[in-house]
Order: structure tokens, then C-alpha cells, then sequence
């Protein structure tokens, strides 16, 4: 595997590290940036000249990843040349009411199935549901694990974009395959968030929307319990998130606050929070948060000392907790996997991820880190 790093500036796109010569061509290009750069096309049209052979993919995001940095340009790209692997992608445009369950079927149906090792999704952080998204894509038919994010917007929750082999677009999703058998692929997936209080029942909500919790209006626990913390929210929510599972051996899946609504008592979350699933309140150790990173890399198989491709996947929520830190989740990242594996990614809307012991169901995360570690034997 041969990589070039590139990075977004006011004279366009300019190397940082070449490996990739004209007779080892680029397969794939993944580009990461904030939105009114990552829209531009003349951002997607420079990539194209520099590597007119590779698949070329990526998302506006909340902050870009290239190695133990966030990087300070605008924009980031990767390219990837494989030694044996192959590369194929596929990608839907879709409206508002198009079913997310047909979406997922055609994404899937397009991809070539011979061969397919992993595959990696971007979605539109905000026209569509990630909730929805992990439902629909865990019953079709892939077999193969399934990681990726929902695109970003920073702060501004404004509007999110989506590039796949032409000029970025809005509510659009893309998947990249990757193929062959010299391919080893692991992911790794942790938050680090901190338990308190007594664990409680849903029981009232409707998708993303938590209404009661134990019968009690979401809205008056979450003030009790946040003491001084409650007059800033829905802000302050970013701090103390809320973990669901629907029975006691699942996992838990955290979910972040999106806002508040005073009359009806009830909150918004950034993915669904179904009824009947038990739900536990947590609050952020900044250490913890960091060690939860580490461990998210400490699942990866590291198969070689090889170059390899370590793409991250975090949440801008725990960016906006960490704030000066937030660099160090990436350096325990770096710490654990090596030097040798790039690491390229984004802050994101929402982490796609299975948990190591049931790799072929993907879920929904929020202020979660994830990674997953592509090498070549």
C-alpha cells in the first residue's frame, strides 16, 4: 500500500506526503472538509486531475483528521494506492420521502459482490436518519461488516455534503467496497463516557424524541439531575449523554442531546431511542474519554508493520467536550496502531460501527470514537 496526503489551501490542493508514482496509480481518494470548501467544484474537480484513475469519496465534515492532527486547512484528501485489492463504489441520490429501506437495497445492490471483504458508508448528516440507515442496511443481504459516519456541518447543523466520483451533493449516500483476499480489515469502536444514576425504562418516545422516562417527562430528570448545568441546556446536554440498550447482555449505544422542548417536557437525540430499552444518564471524564479512544484501537487487528489506511470516525460532541485535547484521542490512537498506519477521517453527525462480537449488525453511535484499520498482507 502507497499513500499521499494532501491538504486544502489557498493555491488548492498541495502534497504532504507522496508515495503514489505514475505507474502505481491511486484506487481511491477519500477527502474530508468543512462545507463551503468541501462544496466547492474546484475541490473535487483538482483531485480529479492529480488522480484521474482513482474512486474519489468523502463528506463535509466537523473537523478533519489526517495522522494524530486535526488538521487546520479547510480540506484533507488521502489517496490510497492497494498492491492486490480492488475498489468499487456505489452511491444514491435520494428525495425526503424515499424510503431509507429501498435506499439501503439499491446502495447494496449496486456493489459488486465477488470478493467483498468491508464497506464504508457516508451519508448526509441531516436528510437522513442514521437510525434508520443501520435498520435498513442490516437486513439485506451484504455479509460483510459495515462502518462509516454521517457527513458534518461543524456547529451549524445547516446543511451536510456528500462526494462520490463527481462534485459534492446534499442528501446523498455513498458506499466504498473493498475487495480481495490479501485484504485484513478491523474496526474498533468506544466512547468512554461515564455512568451515573440509577437505570431507568423508556416509556414514552417516538424515534428520536424521549418523552418519559420510568413515567416521569425526560425533561424535569434530566434538570434534576444536572443541577447547575440545567439552565444551559439543551448546550450543556453535550456533556452528559444518554446510553440505551434493549435488553440486559446488549451493548450500550450512546446517544447525544439535540434540543429541548420546554412544553412538551421532552428531548431530541441524535439517533432513536425506542421504548421499552433501558436508559442510563452519563457525564464526560476528559481522561476517560481519551482511555475510551484507546481502547476503540486496542480492538483493531494489527496484522503487519506495513502501510496501512486507519480510518477515524469521532464525534463533533466530543470535540466540543474535549476542546484543546481533543488532539490526544488521536495520539493514543497513533500510540496503539503505529506509525505505520495513516490515519485520515472526520468529525461527524453520527458513527456507523458493529461491536466486535457481532461484526455483521451495524449501529448508530454518538460521541463515540471509531476506527476500523485496513492492511495488505
Amino acid at each position: 500500500m502507497k499513500i499521499d496526503t494532501l491538504v486544502f489551501g489557498n493555491s488548492g490542493w498541495q502534497l504532504q506526503c507522496d508515495e503514489i508514482d505514475e505507474k502505481a496509480r491511486a484506487q481511491l481518494v477519500l477527502v474530508f472538509g468543512d462545507s463551503d470548501t468541501i462544496k466547492l467544484p474546484s475541490c473535487y474537480d483538482a483531485l480529479r486531475a492529480l488522480y484521474p484513475e482513482a474512486h474519489i469519496v468523502g463528506s463535509s465534515s466537523c473537523g478533519n483528521i489526517l495522522g494524530p492532527e486535526i488538521a487546520n486547512e479547510s480540506a484533507i484528501a488521502t489517496a490510497v494506492h492497494f498492491n492486490n485489492a480492488r475498489i468499487a463504489i456505489s452511491t444514491v441520490d435520494f428525495t425526503p420521502n424515499k424510503p431509507v429501506a429501498d435506499i439501503a437495497v439499491q446502495l447494496v445492490t449496486q456493489l459488486p459482490k465477488a470478493g467483498l471483504r468491508h464497506v464504508f458508508v457516508l451519508a448526509d448528516g441531516l436528510t437522513m436518519s442514521g437510525s434508520e440507515l443501520v435498520r435498513a442496511l442490516n437486513q439485506t443481504e451484504l455479509a460483510v461488516p459495515v462502518t462509516g459516519g454521517m457527513a458534518g456541518d461543524n456547529d451549524r447543523f445547516q446543511e451536510t455534503w456528500i462526494l462520490a466520483d463527481a462534485p459534492a451533493k446534499q442528501s446523498s449516500i455513498v458506499a466504498i467496497g473493498f475487495y480481495g483476499d490479501d485484504l485484513i480489515i478491523s474496526s474498533g469502536c468506544r466512547a468512554g463516557w461515564n455512568p451515573f444514576g440509577a437505570e431507568r425504562k423508556i416509556t414514552q418516545s417516538s424515534n428520536n424524541v424521549l418523552y418519559k422516562i420510568d413515567d416521569r417527562p425526560a425533561l424535569d430528570l434530566y434538570q434534576e439531575y444536572l443541577g447547575e448545568f440545567a439552565k444551559d441546556l439543551p448546550g450543556s446536554g453535550l456533556r452528559f449523554p444518554l446510553s440505551i440498550r434493549d435488553h440486559d447482555n446488549a451493548p450500550w449505544l450512546i446517544r447525544g442531546i439535540l434540543g429541548i422542548d420546554e412544553q412538551a417536557r421532552s428531548i431530541s437525540f441524535a439517533g432513536d431511542v425506542p421504548e421499552g430499552y433501558t436508559a442510563r444518564l452519563m457525564n464526560a471524564d476528559l481522561n476517560r474519554l481519551i482511555d475510551g479512544a484507546g481502547e476503540a484501537a486496542q480492538c483493531i487487528n494489527v496484522a503487519n508493520d506495513k502501510r496501512a489506511l486507519g480510518l477515524v470516525v469521532s464525534c463533533v460532541g466530543r470535540r466540543i467536550v474535549m476542546k484543546q485535547i481533543t488532539e490526544e484521542e488521536l495520539d493514543v490512537i497513533e500510540d496503539v496502531v503505529g506509525s505505520n498506519v495513516q490515519l485520515s477521517g472526520f468529525y461527524s453527525y453520527g458513527e456507523l460501527s458493529p461491536f466486535e462480537n457481532d461484526i455483521l449488525n451495524c449501529h448508530l453511535h454518538n460521541q463515540t470514537m471509531m476506527l476500523t484499520a485496513i492492511y495488505e498482507k
